[in-house]
Parts: structure tokens; C-alpha cells; sequence
């Protein structure tokens, strides 16, 4: 009997001893990893909110004095902050359908069988390759009040010069555009991959039922890209609400306060007013607004795949 038990325990002993090596060896994989992003990403955020509870001092250049929640509640009292956040959610409402709709758009329609698609595929991808501050400084020539060239072909149709860094309603609306420029080819490329993923047999049995183009995007395509265009939007949230450098190039916030996205606002704060410790909340109340919207948004996306 007591062989038997100990005949019993051996395997059992081998089993949990091969499932501790495995274990241990999928993490020495990890560990480097682990390591890096310790290193680039959790110590800054650590330091951002050690900031964010203390008063900065300039001289020593660190975190000086614990404060608690006084910088929170200066940021949360601040108007500026929130005008930020408000001008932030304009460019979101108006940036991030426009993005999708016309990259799912576009990629439907090069994906379509017509001569030259090819190299129309190869353009959109110019795009991206441009540097967001490059981007920037480009469009701003292009739509220079008095030189540029989008103000020269309004004025062939009879349009008169618009001031699109002047005004302030032009401006949200250029920095909108130029954002769309630059991104539109990113959403057109996951949206390609995602159509050529698609089975042949559902289009070729909408083609033989009757179904035109229009049908076939509308009533077969868009059902079956419900769960790409959820994750894709969540995607492009993400980097859509770190928008910095394309308004740096551009308007710088301008005019007035009328294009000041949060990020700017931030960097404003930290690197010109030298409110180190006000700028350091502002990110991690960012951050978490960011956090819980996405979780939300991820919900969502989950639901979406569900009902597929």
C-alpha cells in the first residue's frame, strides 16, 4: 500500500515540476521585455505622479515638498483645463468618423477590380511616411492666407481667401483636416487587410442575387467588418487623443486658445509656465479619463463581436 502511494506521488511531483520549468522558462523570455518597459514606461509614470502629489522645486529640478491633492484640485478648478478638454473632444467628434468612414470608404472602392489600383494603393501610403511636424509645416504652406495654394484654387472657382489659421472655427476645421490626411491611410490599410480577409463566396453570391456595389458595401461588407471597424476606432482613439504635434506645427493652439488640444496645453504648462506639478495631474487625470473611455469602448467592441 505504501508503494502504491508513493509510485502515485512521483508522477504528481514530475507533473507540477514540469508545469514550474515551463513556467519559469516563458518568463526568462519575458523578463528582458519586462525589464525595458519597466524601465521606459513605469518609471516615468511613477515620476509623473510622485510630481503630481508634491511641489516641484526648479532649483534641485525633482519633486520638493508633499502636497497631497492640492495640484488636482488647482487643475480641476482651472478653466483652462477644461476648455482644453473641450476643444480635445471637438477634434475627436469630428476627426475620428470622418477617419473611418473614409478609410473603409476608400479601401471598398481600391479594392474594387479597375485598371491602376494598384499604384492608388501605393499613394496612400504616402502619408504616413511623413513625419506629423513635416505634415504640419507642409499644410500650413499650402493653406497660407496669401501664398498657398488651396486659397489660389478657391479663387478659380470664384471662392474668395479664406484665413485659415486666422479664424477660429478655420482652424479646428484645418487641424481636423490635416489630422484626416495624415491618418485616413492608416484606417485604408487595416481596412484593405481586412476586406481581401473577407470569404469570395458571400460577394459572388450577392453578385449572382442582383445586389449592385452600394448593396453589397452596405448589406454584406459593413456586417462583417462590425468587429475590424470596433477595434479600429479604438485604435485610432488612442492615438487620436495624444494629438500634439501636427497642432504644434501648425496652428500652435491658435488663434487664441481656439485649437489648444489637452496635450498642448500640458506641454504649454510644463515647458513655458514651468508648473511642472500642474502639468504632471493634468496627465495622470488624462490618462485615467483615457483608461476608463477606452474600457468602456473595449466593452463595446466585445458586445459588437457577440452579436456577430
Amino acid at each position: 500500500m505504501v508503494d502504491l502511494t508513493v509510485s502515485s506521488v512521483r508522477p504528481a511531483r514530475k507533473v507540477a515540476w514540469h508545469k514550474l520549468s515551463d513556467l519559469t522558462s516563458r518568463w526568462s523570455f519575458m523578463l528582458p521585455t519586462i525589464i525595458l518597459l519597466a524601465a521606459v514606461l513605469a518609471y516615468p509614470l511613477l515620476y509623473a505622479v510622485q510630481i503630481s502629489f508634491s511641489k516641484f522645486d526648479l532649483m534641485t529640478f525633482g519633486p520638493g515638498e508633499w502636497v497631497g491633492f492640492d495640484n488636482y484640485i488647482k487643475v480641476l478648478s482651472d478653466y483652462r483645463f477644461w476648455d482644453s478638454i473641450r476643444v480635445t473632444l471637438v477634434y475627436l467628434a469630428f476627426a475620428l468618423p470622418l477617419q473611418i468612414a473614409l478609410g473603409f470608404g476608400i479601401a471598398y472602392v481600391i479594392n474594387a477590380p479597375w485598371w491602376g489600383r494598384s499604384a492608388v494603393r501605393a499613394l496612400f501610403i504616402i502619408p504616413l511616411v511623413v513625419a506629423p511636424v513635416v505634415a504640419g509645416g507642409i499644410w500650413r504652406m499650402i493653406l497660407d492666407p496669401l501664398w498657398g495654394l488651396m486659397n489660389w484654387l478657391l479663387g478659380l472657382a470664384g471662392i474668395p481667401a479664406l484665413d485659415w489659421f486666422g479664424d477660429p472655427n478655420l482652424a479646428m476645421a484645418t487641424v481636423v483636416i490635416i489630422d484626416i490626411w495624415r491618418w485616413t491611410p492608416f484606417v485604408v490599410l487595416i481596412a484593405t487587410a481586412a476586406l481581401l480577409s473577407l470569404p469570395r463566396d458571400v460577394f459572388e453570391a450577392a453578385r449572382i442575387d442582383g445586389a449592385n456595389w452600394w448593396q453589397t458595401l452596405w448589406m454584406v461588407a459593413l456586417p462583417l467588418l462590425v468587429p475590424v471597424l470596433a477595434a479600429t476606432f479604438i485604435v485610432r482613439w488612442l492615438g487620436a487623443v495624444k494629438m500634439f504635434d501636427i497642432v504644434l506645427a501648425s496652428t500652435f493652439g491658435g488663434p487664441g486658445k481656439s485649437t489648444v488640444v489637452v496635450n498642448l496645453f500640458i506641454y504649454q504648462e510644463a515647458f513655458r509656465s514651468l508648473h511642472f506639478s500642474e502639468s504632471a495631474a493634468m496627465a495622470i487625470i488624462v490618462l485615467v479619463l483615457t483608461m476608463i473611455i477606452t474600457g468602456i469602448l473595449l466593452g463595446l467592441s466585445r458586445k459588437l463581436e457577440d452579436v456577430q
